[in-house]
């Protein structure tokens, strides 16, 4: 999904759910890997209504991460970027757990378990990555994943700056600078 797209969509569903009002704290809370990453469920449980949609925008593009990595995990020639791969799926994995578990499932307005997360991301750089030869592999996944995590480090960058918690907003900015760095390393690999 292009960047202003992601970051269009980040604004309209901030305006949306602006009235929705602070969050139930959830029920379930993350695994105690995840927690260990990210922390514990957000101090006092309270998201405002653009906390949540960064939240759940954040998991369907997590999910999307986990997708491409491992599509092509077991084809990639290059060591270090079956290193990086395999880093960025064990942290994906423990955010993506921790971020579930943040979400509320009941609130006045709020159903973040029930949003469906398959549209978010581009299926073509999926059908690129399944279409790649093995030659060719190493650098279309360089491609979809500094095109992928790029949008991700914008949107957790315009949560840095309207979010209300502060601890979302901390994940924000461990995301930021998390996904910017990939990118370098995604660009600079030869």
């Amino acid at each position: 999904m292009p960047r202003a797209t992601l970051l269009t969509c980040l604004v309209v569903a901030s305006l949306l759910t602006a009235c929705a009002g602070p969050a139930e704290r959830p029920s379930a809370s993350a695994s105690p890997a995840a927690s260990a990453a990210v922390g514990p469920a957000p101090a006092g449980a309270e998201l405002s209504g653009i906390d949540v949609v960064f939240l759940s925008t954040m998991v369907g593009h997590t999910e999307r991460t986990l997708q491409i990595v491992r599509l092509v995990r077991d084809r990639l020639r290059d060591d270090s970027l079956r290193t990086l791969a395999a880093a960025i799926e064990a942290t994906e994995a423990d955010e993506l757990s921790a971020m579930r578990g943040w979400l509320p499932t009941t609130g006045p307005g709020v159903s973040a378990a029930g949003h469906d997360h398959a549209g978010h991301g581009d299926d073509t750089a999926l059908d690129r990555l399944r279409a790649a030869s093995d030659a060719d592999v190493d650098r279309v996944l360089r491609e979809v994943l500094a095109d992928h995590q790029r949008a991700a480090a914008d949107l957790a960058r315009a949560q840095v700056g309207v979010g209300r918690n502060e601890q979302v907003r901390d994940l924000a900015r461990r995301i930021d600078q998390s996904r910017s760095a990939e990118v370098e390393l995604l660009r600079g690999t030869p």
